[in-house]
């Protein structure tokens, strides 16, 4: 049976959220988050992980040293 997401459940993940992440938008031109998205899946990837690594990547490749 599976496990019911509860009230109390979407508190704590939001509050956790809250205190462990940013939230960035982007503009992107009409269907490109679609093909981001189909992109992403077949490589075994979500799109947020996919949008992040990708953007580590690109700034590990120009100098950037990450602190954490």
């Amino acid at each position: 049976m599976p496990q019911k997401y509860t009230e109390a459940r979407k508190n704590g993940n939001r509050k956790w959220d809250a205190a462990n992440l940013d939230r960035m938008s982007i503009a992107l031109p009409k269907g490109r988050r679609e093909e981001i998205k189909a992109f992403a899946a077949s490589q075994g990837e979500s799109a947020n992980a996919f949008i992040s690594r990708a953007i580590e990547e690109a700034m590990r490749r120009g100098g950037w040293i990450f602190t954490e």
